[in-house]
């Protein structure tokens, strides 16, 4: 190739951006170097998570890091987004793939907080030490709101469904705030107890929350059962 057909080619390749290969590189370091951030967050907290201990954590160069997201604040921020898509795909795909009943959407939506994808030591204890800084940083509480805001509001229309089926006497709106609360208290206990307090041992409050709850929709032991005639 000559040296003008080089400098064509150079300078279409500039406008088409960067290959494929080379967009799914970015990507993957990206979330690498997120990865990397939850683990920083998880085991130092807020305060001392810095762009150095995650390159390091990454086993990138700081360079990389800054490249990036050019400043701490831009990669927390981007690691909050990450783990609210997350959660948000999370809970949309398991609900996606629950039976029709309304019994079986509820279970499935409020075990999904559960979910391993989601609910692990790391991840939980990385999302606490983010939102407890969302009070003076008005971009994290814009996120914390848009992450609860259509969960709650699928939460409450199934409540609501649940209160016209078998005539309960509740507000929809009190109780998916209660659902809501139990789940933020338990990922709490899961973050301050350590193996001491499970997965499986939340999930069966949450069952036994939702037979009690909803009682002509589950047993007492939370499994969705047909409605009596």
């Amino acid at each position: 190739m000559s040296e003008v057909e080089e400098k064509i080619a150079s300078d279409q390749s500039d406008r088409e951006g960067p290959t494929p290969r080379r967009r799914e590189s970015k990507a993957a370091r990206r979330e690498q170097l997120i990865n990397a951030t939850i683990d920083s967050l998880a085991l130092r907290g807020y305060s001392a998570t810095t762009m150095a201990n995650v390159s390091d954590g990454a086993k990138l160069s700081r360079g990389i890091v800054n490249f990036h997201f050019e400043s701490k604040e831009n990669l927390l921020l981007e690691t909050l987004q990450f783990m609210s898509d997350e959660y948000a795909q999370n809970w949309e795909e398991c609900l996606a793939s629950a039976p029709a009943d309304t019994a079986s959407r509820i279970s499935v939506l409020v075990t999904a907080d559960l979910d391993k994808k989601v609910c692990t030591p790391r991840k939980v204890a990385a999302w606490f030490a983010l939102m407890a800084e969302a009070k003076s940083r008005p971009a994290y509480q814009k996120l914390c709101w848009e992450r609860d805001r259509k969960y709650r509001a699928v939460l409450e229309e199934l409540c609501q469904m649940a209160k016209e089926e078998a005539g309960y006497q509740y507000d929809p709106h009190n109780v998916t705030a209660a659902i809501y609360a139990m789940q933020e208290g338990l990922w709490l206990r899961l973050m301050l107890s350590g193996r001491d307090y499970t997965r499986n041992t939340a999930l069966s409050v949450v069952r036994q929350t939702l037979g009690a709850l909803f009682p002509k929709h589950f047993t007492p032991e939370g499994i969705p059962q047909e409605l009596p005639q």
